[in-house]
């Protein structure tokens, strides 16, 4: 849970945020901190460092934050612009403070605090004097939490010597001494013991009690930062149990942070640093009772009602059903479908495939959801259509609709691929083939996302185990009932058409939607990684097209020579296929393919960046994937609109694009903040209120909606708004 809120906490903008011009004459001041650049000498000297802090004084109740925020929050950050030649490196982070807010703990500082900044000045300065500016940006809580941000400045003398700064000197001199050391003296090390690590410190003989002991992780997602650390004596050793962070980050190896103590550990040291390995193994922790505060609750969503478990599970059994009628599934049932116009088998026999069926959906939805959940448990952040982030995956689709697009114009069928005694077998048994039907159901449906599926999921992996099973199974039971209502009922099947000549030219026909959707997988893996690996992938589907062509002509009277033509033709869709099968998406580009934006219309999304543009006004993000089709619908009808076009502009609005294509933590993160764990998401942020959450189905009409809710003069419709 440790950075779970913390997009959330960045993106809530209650108020606009006053940034302003500085100079050496005074400090910069917003509604809620006064800043301002102090040097700790009064001049630079060449060759020696020089250092200047960020000085922050808090509106009384209202906190900013540490390096590592804790539940929620930013870090404060400072983007330098120094002279040719100086360099300046990181913050000197005083100790921070357990900041409680509701069931949650930040990390951070109240009051007036000085972060210090050692800057580098080359030997060869001149004379004179050197400006120092620097942007500096925070996010300031109390009940809501505002970004907010300066562009500061500095002019100090450059001379050959200089003492302490008469009013900064002494100031920054002591936070300095006050900031934290290694722990010196002492024996530290750490233990895993799955959800907990035993951190034993063993001081040298005659240290007096240390007194209450709390730390604090330099990165985030490593131990849980609203859960109790215990203190416990173990011989000369002071034990601190640390509880393991609910979504653990990977990589967790060593143990590296401040460490505080009440009594002091030895003198008057009362916070240190401390950087040891991790020994033994750890598991994610159990989830903290958790009810954020009103400043940390998700956007409001534009007619919503509150989710529960009961309409979470409904809205999937809905989505569901409709995911039966997306280009991906919708020939796979209907073959299953048209089985029940050629079949005029018993009413058992037929309940019983359909229940079968239905156990091959469901179960295969459970595995998918068991495996989103043993991932997130692992530490990986990932959403629903994580598979899809894999280029492997989407190679391994596009082969399949393929084949099944083959299947379906008749180039060959699957009963000739097997030996007879195989065919024989699952003609017996027809249960086992109605299971696999569902799993394959599932399987092509994995490409595809419906309407009201969004919220519920993204509900439903919030919650504990169980709970989020529950919404699964509710999912599958919705997208295996068509099937299972018309197995159990017979007289539903009465208005399927007699069987007929009709069929074949049916069956060809829906092989139509699968080439669509190869052509758009082949575009998906063009996204993820070049247009070569397209490229590939054509060849790889020329060489597997040519290979069931070619079994298919030696099972139907052909010499051998159309076997070994399908051998060889297989083997070389193989090696075609490995490099697709271990590709690794490349990073995402300003203008990627899947945004059909260039970034001169759509800013790529991070979250510093958000931060930074909703202080300024109102930002609407789209969080899209190239997999995804409701997202690829509501950008080319409504998104790309001209009266939505002109009527952003109209009303300053910035646009922002979250690309999901590839995984990307960052928008894993603001996703899940946001109450949701797929896409399509958009969201509004609007100055001086909460940000719209819009519906993942657009119109023209809900859009201008939400940008009416900005104020200002109204705008005008389009004619026939979608």
């Amino acid at each position: 849970m440790n950075s779970l809120f913390r997009r959330l906490a960045a993106s809530m903008v209650a108020a606009i945020v006053c940034t302003a011009g500085a100079n050496a004459a005074g400090p910069v001041r917003t509604p809620n901190v006064e800043a301002e650049l102090v040097p700790a000498t009064s001049a630079a000297v060449p060759g020696q460092p020089l250092t200047v802090a960020l000085r922050i004084k808090h509106r009384d109740g209202w906190h900013t934050y540490w390096r590592n925020p804790g539940d929620s929050g930013l870090p404060t950050t400072i983007e330098w612009k120094l002279p040719a030649g100086w360099t300046a490196g990181e913050i000197e982070w005083p100790t921070p403070h357990a900041l409680p807010v509701g069931p949650l703990v930040n990390h951070g500082y109240e009051g007036e605090i000085l972060l210090p900044v050692a800057i580098a000045v080359p030997r060869d300065v001149a004379a004179g004097e050197a400006k120092i500016a620097a942007r500096a940006d925070w996010l300031v809580c109390k009940e809501t939490c505002i970004p907010e941000g300066a562009d500061l400045d500095l002019a100090l003398p450059v001379s050959a010597s200089a003492g302490a700064h008469p009013k900064w000197g002494a100031a920054i001199d002591a936070a300095r001494a006050a900031s934290p050391r290694p722990l010196a003296g002492w024996t530290v090390t750490a233990t895993g013991e799955g959800p907990r690590v035993k951190l034993a410190l063993t001081p040298p003989p005659g240290t007096p009690d240390p007194g209450k002991v709390h730390f604090f992780p330099y990165d985030e997602r490593r131990i849980e930062p609203s859960s109790p650390q215990k203190l416990a004596r173990e011989g000369d050793a002071h034990v601190l149990t640390l509880p393991v962070a609910y979504q653990l980050a990977p990589g967790f190896t060593r143990v590296a942070g401040v460490i505080t103590a009440s009594a002091g550990f030895g003198g008057a040291v009362k916070a240190a640093t401390l950087d040891v390995p991790l020994s033994g193994s750890i598991v994610a922790g159990p989830k903290p009772a958790e009810a954020p505060p009103p400043a940390l609750l998700p956007p409001r969503q534009a007619n919503a009602v509150p989710m529960s478990l009961a309409l979470a599970a409904l809205l999937a059994f809905v989505g569901g059903m409709i995911l039966n009628l997306m280009p991906c599934v919708l020939p796979v049932l209907s073959i299953k479908v048209l089985g029940f116009a050629e079949h005029h088998d018993s009413k058992a026999t037929m309940r019983r495939e359909g229940l079968w069926y239905g156990a091959g959906v469901v179960l295969t939805v459970l595995a998918l959801a068991a495996a989103l959940l043993a991932l997130r448990a692992a530490g990986e952040e990932l959403g629903w259509g994580f598979q899809l982030q894999s280029p492997g995956v989407v190679s391994a689709l596009a082969v399949l609709f393929f084949v099944l697009a083959l299947n379906l114009s008749g180039v060959f069928e699957f009963g000739q691929l097997a030996p007879a005694s195989v065919r024989g077998w699952t003609a017996k048994n027809r249960t086992l083939d109605a299971f696999g039907s569902g799993i394959l159901a599932v399987v092509v449906a994995s490409p595809c996302t419906a309407p009201f599926m969004g919220a519920a999921l993204g509900f439903a992996l919030a919650q504990p185990p169980a709970e989020t099973l529950a919404v699964f199974i509710a999912l599958g039971l919705g997208m295996a009932l068509p099937y299972v209502a018309l197995a159990w009922f017979p007289a539903w099947r009465r208005v399927l058409p007699r069987p007929g000549a009709w069929m074949v030219r049916f069956k060809q026909f829906l092989a139509f939607p699968l080439y669509a959707t190869v052509a758009w997988l082949a575009w998906v893996l063009g996204a993820q990684l070049d247009v070569d690996a397209m490229l590939r992938l054509a060849v790889l589907l020329v060489a597997v097209a040519f290979a069931l062509w070619a079994w298919h002509a030696s099972r139907t009277g052909g010499s051998r020579v159309w076997k070994v033509a399908a051998i060889a033709a297989a083997a070389a869709a193989l090696v075609v296929a490995k490099p697709l099968a271990t590709a690794e998406p490349g990073p995402v580009s300003s203008a990627d393919a899947s945004t059909g934006a260039t970034a001169g219309h759509w800013t790529p999304y991070t979250p510093a960046k958000l931060a930074q543009l909703a202080a300024g006004g109102p930002v609407f993000v789209d969080f899209t994937a190239a997999w995804c089709v409701t997202c690829q619908v509501n950008k080319r009808l409504v998104l790309t609109d001209p009266s939505i076009v002109s009527a952003f502009g109209q009303r300053k609005v910035t646009l922002m694009r979250a690309d999901w294509t590839r995984r990307d933590p960052d928008i894993t993160r603001a996703l899940a903040a946001l109450g949701r764990n797929g896409v399509p998401v958009y969201v509004l942020y609007r100055p001086g209120q909460e940000p719209l959450l819009l519906p993942e189905v657009l119109t023209t009409t809900i859009v201008h909606d939400a940008l009416a809710t900005l104020g200002g003069p109204a705008l005008a419709l389009s004619e026939n708004p979608r």
